[in-house]
């Protein structure tokens, strides 16, 4: 199957984004204000005492655009255009319409953000310049837990400052609250919105509506000594998802026995799709959400400021629906009717029917609980009129509790019999998966009645002698803690260094995580069991694929009647068990230089890190099982030097130079130190290689095996250089071409390294017996270095990019279109890693690194004058490798296929002189095309592909529209 030309959408893109760059410079000759000067006052931007004070897109804009012209690093940012109002329904949503960065869609939310084509464990993330624990594997902040309503701001460094601690590899977002004496007057704010999900509800138990419901209060005392600021935010939020996944694609007719079983025979050859699931999914998502702001400034000497914050976000989700497998390997099962047309270059079967066939019933239960806090405490004390002190310390911790549970059920009933077949009713299910291949649904047609409460009874259906189980619970449980402490020095001087600071940052973050695990079997012996009115719901409809009804249990209340749970150990239980406990010491200087028209800065850090890893030894080598626990510390110090330089060239334009070495900390799940060891049973089996067995005295090496963590990772390091033009023709015009270049240094992967076994027992069952004659004889030494598949430092290589960015208010160009304008950005990035120690060019295959889209763009046009707004945006990502939650609730990676996002909302303000002077009304549709989320079987250059390259799709999932409907109020 071939896609879309990426060179001739290349073409467009680039094309769109050099007309918005003439659209900004024809406009010039139009403008008569300069860059410096203040903007116009219209209903949007009205001035007072020379200050902006009113609301609206364009004085979010210009608050924007001015944070990104002072700021001596490159940055990108979003602001509020009113307290509580940040132009979007999340923070991320916001952040993902800046240039060069995107989001990932989570369940249809915008979750994770990339910055410049790079995953979110290149890049960290701050509140109020303080990094912030996480609640995932890993150090990637999910966004989704801070409500854009508490948020004044947010900064992406795509440069580093040497004064800001823990910066990442790609970036850095800061989401920053208001501060209430810098706010400067009293303000309060109320925000409600009612929000539906299009479509209905999918299944019967879950609504499909829901609300928001925010309040900011702002002030200060006369003197204007003391501010607070404090803010609520609770969200009742639901979501859909209408999900379908092909497993993968086989010939069968190779095999004379298969190819039988196939008809007609002219369909013998081709590709078939040999699994499949359909589900429906609901989820309602619910977040409390509060801050608080003290600031007191007693004299020009001293200000201290104290933040708090904290949410609690809870998340309930109901999945019901079908999987079953496609395959004539399978007990029973035949292709009839088949219908193969050419597909790329491939014969592929597009419809037919399977006979034989006994679809598995899920009915799944998951529910997620996160807790969030976050407090600072910061003080500026100036010493004498060129010095000053600054203190700062900070905490942060954030613990999330995950159920996972699956259950199985299936039509007929009530097998005594566990075997393969117990008591499976076959059904006929006829396919036609033509639209999937162009972008849609499959279409299925079942025989039997799914729904049917007196046919269809719980327990394991799965072919090839099923799951030994009839259901499952996995409860992931991570908590992390973030300490830090901040100390420095700022000395202002005369010449062309303008400041000079110095100080240390000390952060101490620990992080664990376990998976309880539990098998879910059915009481009396297992036997397969009807399910009784009081725990049933209505039935769930698949009919967006053709699927039809299945019988919809509530876990919440048949798990206990039904199952008993019993606590499940594997080797993966302890592998999944770890600590890592780091101390991080960053030393800092940095010089702001002031000269003429030459700014910027130019500072070094040195990084120190001791890094500790607990885990285990999992020796099922041995029976039982032996679980020794592993406690590794490693330590590694960066210097980390930086320099940031703008040059104005008059008139608005300034061209931005930006240099320095950047890092990123290892993903915490790969720094487990944990690890499986095996060894061969029969370790002296003759080979090629060995043609004689073991002989005692002479010593065996690379017995030893296993698979494991890696304790001793060092970080991501990479060389980074930026340049770019921008050029501010207004506060809220400008346009802005850069590029940048990062060379990683290493990159970590998966490697065959040599590991020492020291202290690992030989397990008895490897010692030469009369049943194991190929045993290790007696007295044979055998060396404790083997090898183990780890994640380690290896070959790095390069990315680089271009962002073309702007925005354009269309008044100055004729004074009818007042009030119009448009915003957009456009971003290329490309890589080349080619992670692997093999020596052969022939072996190395270039890859991606994860998050990384080759193309990335978005339009944002406005209407905006006399209370009146209308907006809508366009939003595209090419695809790329994203990590997802796939099999049994583990993290993976696979290719998501290119993503398009519309949303649109009008709104109107009562303007000064009406009775309802401050109230706003809101409408705002988000997913307006009810764009699917799509994946494709393999990643990179892996998967089954059709003659001409193009690969067979995998995943479709579509979220439907989200309405929002809402006033706000502010006083």
């Amino acid at each position: 199957m071939k896609q879309g030309t990426t060179a001739n959408r290349a073409r467009r893109i680039a094309a769109s984004a050099s007309a918005l760059a003439l659209a900004v410079s024809l406009s010039s000759a139009a403008m008569a204000q300069d860059a410096e000067a203040p903007a116009e006052e219209d209903a949007a931007a009205i001035e007072e005492d020379g200050a902006i004070v009113v609301t609206g897109l364009r004085y979010g804009l210009a608050t924007s655009l001015n944070t990104k012209r002072e700021e001596l690093s490159i940055v990108e940012a979003v602001s509020a255009e009113d307290i509580g109002k940040l132009p979007d329904v999340s923070i991320a949503e916001s952040i993902s319409r800046l240039p060069g960065l995107t989001t990932q869609r989570v369940n249809g939310r915008a979750q994770v953000i990339s910055i410049r084509g790079m995953a979110p464990d290149f890049s960290t993330t701050l509140l109020n310049g303080r990094q912030q624990a996480s609640s995932g594997d890993n150090r990637g902040v999910e966004f989704d837990q801070y409500p854009s309503e508490l948020l004044s701001s947010v900064v992406v460094y795509k440069t580093p400052d040497a004064s800001i601690s823990g910066m990442g590899l790609s970036g850095t977002a800061d989401m920053r609250t208001v501060r209430p004496l810098a706010y400067g007057k009293q303000a309060i704010a109320v925000n409600v919105r009612g929000e539906l999900n299009s479509g209905g509800k999918l299944n019967a138990d879950m609504r499909h509506y829901g609300g928001r419901l925010s309040a900011s209060y702002i002030d200060q005392n006369e003197a204007g000594t003391l501010g607070w600021a404090v803010g609520v935010a609770y969200l009742d939020a639901p979501s859909q998802t209408r999900h379908y996944k092909a497993y993968a694609y086989e010939v069968f007719g190779g095999d004379a026995s298969r190819a039988a079983l196939i008809s007609p025979d002219s369909a013998d050859r081709a590709v078939f799709l040999n699994g499949q699931e359909v589900f429906a999914t609901s989820r309602q998502n619910k977040r409390a959400a509060a801050i608080g702001v003290l600031e007191w400034q007693p004299s020009d000497v001293t200000h201290l400021t104290a933040d708090l914050y904290y949410s609690k976000f809870k998340q309930r989700e109901v999945m019901r629906g079908a999987q079953w497998y496609s395959n004539v390997w399978a007990d029973s099962q035949q292709f009839t009717n088949v219908q193969a047309s050419d597909v790329g270059g491939s014969l592929v079967a597009l419809a037919g029917t399977t006979t034989g066939v006994a679809p598995q019933l899920r009915n799944d239960y998951n529910t997620r609980d996160d807790e969030l806090f976050s407090a600072g405490l910061n003080g500026e004390f100036d010493i004498t009129d060129r010095l000053s002190f600054i203190a700062d310390l900070s905490y942060s911790s954030n613990k999330r509790d995950e159920s996972i549970t699956e259950t199985y059920a299936g039509f007929g009933c009530c097998a005594t019999n566990l075997t393969q077949n117990a008591n499976r009713v076959f059904d006929n299910i006829s396919w036609d998966i033509t639209d999937m291949l162009t972008g849609g649904f499959p279409t299925y047609g079942n025989g039997l009645n799914y729904a049917d409460a007196s046919r269809v009874s719980l327990g394991d259906r799965a072919p090839w002698g099923g799951w030994g189980h009839d259901g499952q619970t996995k409860e992931p449980h991570v908590k992390e803690n973030v300490y830090a402490l901040d100390l420095g020095f700022e000395y202002e001087m005369d010449g062309f260094f303008e400041k000079f600071d110095v100080g240390m940052n000390f952060t101490k973050r620990e992080k664990t995580k376990r998976v309880d695990e539990f098998d879910l079997m059915l009481k009396n012996g297992r036997l397969q069991t009807l399910v009784g009115s009081d725990h049933l719901v209505d039935a769930t409809s698949l009919g967006f694929a053709g699927f039809g009804n299945v019988l919809a249990v509530d876990l919440r209340t048949a798990i206990p009647a039904y199952y008993d749970k019993i606590v499940f150990i594997n080797n993966d239980t302890f592998n999944k068990a770890w600590g890592i406990d780091e101390e991080v010491l960053t030393l800092r200087a940095k010089a702001t230089i002031n000269s003429g028209n030459l700014r910027g800065n130019i500072g070094v850090q040195v990084v120190n890190q001791r890094q500790q890893s607990t885990g285990s030894a999992i020796n099922a080598t041995l029976t039982p099982r032996v679980v020794t626990p592993v406690n590794v510390t490693a330590k590694y110090t960066d210097a980390l030097p930086s320099l940031n330089l703008i040059y104005d060239l008059g008139g608005g334009h300034r061209l931005r130079l930006a240099a320095a070495k950047v890092m990123a900390r290892p993903r915490m799940d790969e720094m487990r130190a944990s690890f499986i060891p095996s060894f061969p049973r029969t370790p002296c089996t003759p080979t090629a290689q060995v043609p004689t067995p073991c002989v005692v005295g002479v010593e065996r090496t690379g017995l030893w095996s296993a698979t494991g963590g890696n304790a001793l990772l060092e970080p991501w390091r990479a060389k980074a250089l930026d340049l770019a033009y921008e050029w501010y023709i207004d506060k809220t015009s400008y346009i802005s071409i850069a590029g940048f270049y990062k060379k990683l240094d290493s990159y970590i992967y998966t490697q065959r390294q040599i590991f020492d076994f020291t202290g690992l027992p030989i397990p008895p069952s490897s010692i030469q017996t009369p049943t194991n004659p190929n045993g290790l004889p007696a007295g044979v030494p055998v060396s404790p270095l083997g090898q183990i598949d780890q994640p380690a430092n290896g070959k790095g290589g390069s990315i680089k990019g271009i962002e073309v960015s702007g925005a354009l208010g269309f008044g100055k160009l004729a004074s009818f279109l007042d009030g119009f304008g448009v915003i957009g950005s456009y971003s290329y990035t490309k890589s080349n890693l080619h992670p692997t120690n093999s020596t052969n060019a022939t072996t190395v295959q270039a890859t991606r690194i994860p998050g990384l889209s080759g193309h990335v763009y978005s339009i944002t046009g406005y209407y905006e004058k006399n209370g009146f707004q209308l907006r809508g945006a366009y939003r595209y990502r090419s695809a790329f490798k994203g990590e997802t939650t796939q099999l049994f609730a583990t993290r993976g990676v696979t290719e998501i296929l290119a993503d398009k996002d519309v949303s649109a909302q009008v709104g109107y303000t009562f303007q000064e002189g009406s009775s309802l002077e401050g109230l706003g009304i809101l409408f705002q549709v988000n997913n307006l095309t009810d764009s699917p989320y799509r994946t494709r079987i393999g990643t990179d250059g892996g998967g089954t592909r059709t003659a001409d390259g193009g690969f067979l799709p995998e995943t479709y999932e579509k979220y439907g529209r989200q309405f929002l409907f809402g006033i706000n109020y502010r006083f």
